[in-house]
């Protein structure tokens, strides 16, 4: 008989900064100075890497995260939403003496945010969390022009590593940053991102220069959905967006590229692995962002049941693109994830006031 323990490897590997969120939707328009503006919508919710553990561990990933908390009320928060609620491995995190949490105010209209942030580097880097990285089954990672010593330390014991990039303020987008490649299993740039690396004019023509660099490339566009090559399977796939009513665009790329890796590490094809991808952060858009948007196998399967059932003919359409999820999701997709909350609950200990 072969080897029929289970794998204990984690599921996905992270590190990277974490923020706490506070996001302000409903706005007609943006603040002009010296206006004043209420709004209808707020959540608070863990973010920055957060976002993207959050989305993998709602489709019952084991993942490992590596951060750091402040020793502040902000992170003692994030710590519990994540570790008690989000059964997230914060084995490899660290909470910093005197460093605060840096905290950002997302204030979403239309499908953009502007996005204010008060906060210092940490005092531990990546490759001071990771040391010498435990062999994981993936790792997401956000490539930067600095290579991290830890990424390689990962592909070498066996990690597949799946890599987005991100705004490049310089806007230099030095095309050095793409040989970091030739360690990742898969990339996951947006347009705009892709097109300026590869000095390409189309989301086409961009992803044919990344697929000659990576196995799987994937750029995702925004409304018009994503394309992605697979040269390991010789696939390639291009699927529409998602319509739907945009709360808050926080976070949806981070929910793509987490359900990219779920259905990856289930071997489904490329086009289902897009279409659930694409699905996902559609839905996540209709919540508060940061990461308690996240859909999981909850959200999915509560979204294909209405479609299932309401006979209109987008839902036909619907039912046609996305009719392998009767075979792909999990018989029991567990209890409704919970959302971000307006503001979050008082810290254990401290009596309610009378």
């Amino acid at each position: 008989m072969g080897d029929e323990r289970p794998d204990a490897r984690p599921d996905v590997l992270l590190t990277g900064l974490l923020f706490y969120d506070l996001v302000l939707t409903g706005l007609g328009k943006p603040p002009t100075p010296g206006e004043e503006i209420w709004t209808d919508g707020m959540g608070t919710s863990p973010g920055g890497i957060a976002n993207l553990a959050v989305a993998t561990a709602r489709y019952g990933l084991k993942t490992s995260l590596a951060t750091v908390f402040g020793d502040d009320y902000y992170g003692a928060h994030c710590r519990e939403v994540l570790a008690e609620q989000e059964h997230i491995d914060l084995s490899l995190s660290r909470t910093a003496d005197g460093w605060h949490t840096p905290v950002t105010v997302s204030i979403a209209y239309g499908h953009d945010r502007a996005l204010v942030t008060h906060g210092q580097e940490p005092p531990y880097s990546q490759d001071a969390l990771m040391g010498d990285p435990p062999a994981a089954r993936t790792a997401l990672v956000h490539i930067e022009a600095e290579p991290r010593e830890w990424l390689a330390k990962a592909a070498a014991n066996g990690t597949k590593i799946f890599a987005d990039v991100g705004w490049d303020p310089t806007q230099q987008w030095s095309s050095d940053l793409l040989d970091q490649l030739a360690l990742c299993h898969a990339f996951v740039p947006n347009d705009t991102e892709a097109m300026a690396y590869t000095r390409t004019d189309t989301a086409a023509d961009a992803l044919g220069k990344l697929s000659e660099l990576v196995p799987v490339a994937v750029v995702t566009r925004g409304g018009d959905g994503a394309i992605a090559v697979d040269q390991t399977t010789g696939e390639y796939a291009d699927v529409p967006a998602l319509a739907t009513e945009v709360l808050d665009a926080t976070g949806a790329g981070d929910v793509f590229g987490a359900s990219f890796v779920a259905a990856s590490l289930e071997g489904w094809p490329l086009e289902e692995r897009l279409r659930f991808a694409v699905l996902a952060a559609g839905l996540s858009v209709q919540r508060h962002g940061g990461a308690l948007a996240a859909p999981g196998w909850y959200g999915v399967h509560q979204w294909w049941q209405s479609v299932r059932n309401t006979g209109t003919s987008e839902n036909t359409e619907l039912r046609r693109a996305y009719g392998f999820l009767a075979d792909r999701l999990p018989a029991d997709p567990g209890p409704p994830v919970p959302h971000a909350p307006v503001t979050p609950p008082a810290p254990h200990g401290i009596p309610d006031l009378p």
